[in-house]
């Protein structure tokens, strides 16, 4: 199991939670990295690059590291807020100089259970999907090879990337060390999830019954599984004509515009706005969005019908909805920074 594996490679590491570095001393040491439930079985972990408490601490330095952008003025956490679920908290995030990003910045946590990466899924891995804001002009508007030119004349990552990798940094390391970071950032205590395991109270009366509302207007053909998405890519019928064409881009197919990998539904609370664009700002008006049964886009995803719900069964829902959120994941990634 992923969390014995956790156990097991962090259990030597000292606890020195939000502490400030130094910039000539050894690095803080985090090593309370969440359990994985078993209801959420084993991530895929490529046989390159599995845990270790070095990688882990230096993918951990460098995901709050501004001098992976060309301008030293924005880290991987200034887009992936730890308070916010490691996801964004406005439509979309500035980068360097400025510059707007053109999605909405999806969280982080779980991201170990996707299948695929970015919003219409074009990146296999987590791994390469590193490279993907690094180069972006509008996000880190950096290269790889250049930054690894720059830890090699900091004595500190020198250091540290040694311990990890046995060699200097380099893009390789710098992939997998944020990689290795990034999968363990597993969110799974909500009261859901405490619900699973067990706990009957965990979940109110109002939750158990939005979670029948979830299933009798549709919401689990597409939101399913311990991540609440089956990872598919669809058309949710968001617009009639897409700014953002989605899949279309990769494929030049036009039954591909408009396709989008399915959101995961948890820490909806903390992910406000929503869509791959921000462009819908509450749960209120997702629920709207799919109740009036999408712009019936000619790619809409068949899933995607009309709906009746009373203002109790509404209210209800969000209640359901609500108990994916997890507190104690955000407080936990909150003293992470080093």
């Amino acid at each position: 199991m992923l969390c014995a594996r956790l156990h097991l490679v962090f259990v030597s590491c000292i606890v020195l939670i939000g502490c400030k570095k130094p910039a000539d001393s050894e690095p803080s040491v985090v090593w309370n990295v969440p359990e994985t439930p078993q209801h959420f079985g084993a991530q895929f972990i490529p046989n390159d690059n599995p845990l270790s408490a070095l990688k882990w601490e230096l993918g951990r330095q460098l995901f709050f590291d501004p001098q992976l952008s060309s301008d030293g003025s924005t880290s991987c956490s200034s887009c992936h807020l730890p308070s916010h679920a490691f996801g964004g908290s406005s439509p979309t995030a500035p980068g360097v100089g400025g510059a707007l990003g053109t999605r909405n910045v999806p969280v982080l946590s779980n991201i170990g259970w996707h299948p695929y990466f970015t919003r219409e899924g074009g990146v296999p891995t987590l791994e390469m999907q590193v490279l993907v804001p690094i180069q972006e002009t509008n996000e880190l508007n950096h290269n790889i090879v250049l930054i690894a030119e720059q830890l090699n004349s900091d004595s500190l990552y020198i250091k540290m990337t040694q311990d990890a990798f046995g060699v200097d940094p380099s893009p390789y390391t710098i992939t997998r060390a944020l990689s290795a970071f990034e999968r363990t950032l597993i969110s799974g205590t909500s009261a859901y999830d405490r619900w699973l395991e067990g706990d009957a109270s965990a979940l109110s009366q109002a939750a158990l019954r939005g979670q029948d509302v979830f299933e009798s207007i549709g919401c689990g053909q597409c939101h399913s599984g311990p991540q609440f998405s089956d990872f598919e890519l669809r058309n949710n019928g968001l617009f009639v004509v897409y700014p953002d064409s989605g899949l279309y881009r990769l494929t030049l197919n036009p039954d591909d515009i408009g396709k989008f990998k399915t959101a995961s539904l948890r820490n909806l609370s903390y992910s406000a706005p929503y869509m791959f664009d921000g462009s819908v700002a509450t749960l209120d008006d997702v629920i709207n969005q799919y109740a009036q049964g999408g712009s019936n886009h000619f790619n809409q995803a068949a899933a995607i019908q009309p709906f009746e719900i009373t203002a109790a069964e509404r209210m209800d829902l969000k209640a359901f909805l609500g108990a994916l959120d997890d507190p104690q994941f955000v407080a936990w990634g909150e003293t992470l920074a080093p």
